[in-house]
């Protein structure tokens, strides 16, 4: 059995330009970064003459047995692709965290990838350094602001804006800056976030174009006043520096499936403490160029389905016509209780007890107005009676389960699927709407999801949050839509609580606005905004060869 890099480096990728004129991009919109990436620039494309149907993949709560969520949605859009269906991937770009920490890279696996994978998983076409130093110079002009007379009046102790790096590294969660003395300027606490929960990076993902990116890097509330007035980021003149920054970073990134299909891959936003979805300019494109887009939102349908359907769709004014649930026999055995070392091991039983968590993201799927489709990925070790018990308990909660191999028979394994998701996105999703309206009190959203996706029993909101939602409501941001940072592996804030717990208690211990991407995230139990790196991370396994080539990255 060959390994996914082994696989990667066997394909015979097609010239980006070919790719390219396959997807109806024209020369003068492709600007190549070498032979098998680049950027299409969307303002050479020739003027939309289709809207495709938009196909979502998301999954059940990840465990370490791993869902393949990605190498599903590379599956399936191959496998459309391979029924005459014009299909074209959408998918977030990696970051450098978890592929040097533990979840390895976000590129597919087995026959179903896109590709060049060392590249799309290491610095790719360089959008996450161009958001990480956007970002880090707005931090710089905030001190030295304030370093030259703090004309703004910015109070020291309500600067709100932190800075990025896009790796793991807990050290920088909390840190006190600038030191040694008056050449440096004021002594303050500040601290790290990694670079997908920036702002920044949520901004360019929801961004029309590129005059709606630098409004929005306008409308960046950085801190306050000693009277609590706003501090916006065009109040320091960085908004359009920081365009420029991202002036090629905004435009969507062209690679190639191991089929030569064409894909979409355009920022990275993490779906545990951001939004979770790939680009809308993205999106649109791919909605433009093709008759069937298939995207995929991070992490389990309780984090990445909900914001696709609450923030993205929302904002961007797209409506999804067909969702996928990806399950696996390893997790549900997880959810069922089974330890990884055990999961060789037949046990229907198990699988039974976890099919709970994925009962109940089909429910919550429901209450957005569609019926998804379970794609379960196979492996080999899986039993029949094991996808048996899988696909009955699917069609009790009113959804259809289908078997796929793509993982070892690219789309050829997954073309089931892919009839029976086209004809859904065919007849569209008349009933789909979003979980809460536009005028629901910010709390009440927060708590709204906690109770109808979490089925939390109590959500505890402390007096000074209430009060920090009350204050942005009469700021005029009562209107935003809410982004639950939360752990992923379960719909409770307990990273232990598995299966499909209910009646539990959500704490919500910090809110925080984001008025230029046009959210308000609420920080729920212990998760972490800048994650660290495991006991053993896997940067210790990653290196280069004898023959100059990278082994280790996944």
């Amino acid at each position: 059995m060959h390994t996914d890099i082994e696989i990667a480096r066997a394909a015979r990728l097609e010239p980006i330009a070919t790719i390219a004129a396959r997807a109806g991009i024209p020369d003068e919109a492709l600007v190549p970064y070498g032979r098998s990436k680049a950027k299409i620039d969307v303002t050479a494309l020739p003027a939309a003459t289709r809207q495709g149907k938009l196909i979502l993949v998301t999954a059940i709560n990840p465990t370490p047995a791993g869902e393949g969520k990605t190498t599903t949605s590379v599956g399936l859009a191959d496998a459309l692709n391979r029924i005459g269906k014009q299909t074209m991937l959408c998918l977030r770009e990696p970051s450098l965290g978890p592929c040097f920490g533990v979840k390895g890279g976000a590129a597919g696996g087995g026959k179903a990838q896109v590709v060049p994978m060392e590249d799309i998983n290491l610095h790719f076409t360089g959008d996450f350094h161009a958001i990480t130093t956007a970002h880090n110079l707005l931090s710089a002009m905030i001190d030295n602001h304030i370093h030259w007379g703090n004309a703004l009046e910015i109070d020291l102790r309500r600067i709100t804006w932190r800075r990025v790096v896009d790796l793991n590294d807990r050290a920088l969660r909390q840190i006190v800056g600038p030191l040694g003395g008056v050449a440096n300027g004021f002594p303050r606490e500040t601290g790290f976030d990694i670079t997908v929960a920036s702002e920044i990076m949520a901004i360019l993902c929801l961004a029309d174009d590129l005059a709606d990116l630098e409004r929005r890097l306008g409308e960046i509330i950085v801190g306050y006043r000693r009277d609590r007035s706003p501090v916006y980021c065009r109040d320091l003149k960085a908004d359009r520096a920081m365009t420029v920054l991202l002036k090629d970073a905004v435009l969507p990134n062209l690679v190639q499936t191991l089929e030569n299909n064409p894909a979409i891959l355009h920022g990275g936003p993490f779906a545990n403490i951001a939004h979770g979805c790939n680009s809308v300019i993205a999106t649109r494109t791919g909605l433009a160029l093709a008759n069937y887009v298939v995207t995929e939102a991070g992490f389990g349908a309780d984090l990445g389905a909900e914001k696709f359907m609450d923030v993205k769709c929302r904002i961007a004014g797209l409506k999804p016509d067909a969702v996928v649930l990806v399950a696996t026999v390893r997790a549900l055995k997880m959810n069922g209780g089974v330890a990884k070392a055990d999961l060789g091991q037949p046990d229907a039983a198990a699988v039974r007890a976890g099919s709970v968590n994925m009962a109940r993201h089909i429910e919550n799927l429901r209450k957005f107005g569609l019926d998804p489709v379970v794609a379960i990925n196979h492996f080999y070790l899986d039993t029949d009676e094991e996808l048996a018990v899988i696909a009955e308990v699917a069609k009790a909660s009113g959804a259809e389960a289908v078997i796929c191999k793509h993982w070892a028979e690219g789309g050829a394994g997954a073309e089931d699927l892919a009839r029976i998701v086209a004809a859904k996105a065919d007849a569209g999703a008349p009933d789909y709407r979003p979980l809460y309206g536009d005028d629901l009190p910010l709390a009440d959203k927060i708590e709204t999801v906690a109770r109808e996706i979490y089925r939390a029993g109590e959500v505890h909101l402390s007096p000074a949050v209430r009060k920090q939602l009350k204050t942005w409501e009469d700021m005029g941001y009562g209107k935003l839509p809410v982004c639950m940072a939360k752990t992923q592996v379960s719909f409770s804030t307990d990273p232990a609580l598995l299966g499909a717990p209910e009646g539990h208690e959500v704490e919500v211990r910090e809110v925080r606005l984001s008025a230029g991407a046009g959210f308000v995230v609420a920080i729920c139990g212990d998760i972490m905004t800048m994650p660290g790196l495991p006991r053993v991370p896997a940067a210790e396994g990653i290196y280069l060869d004898e023959n100059g080539q990278i082994e280790g990255l996944f």
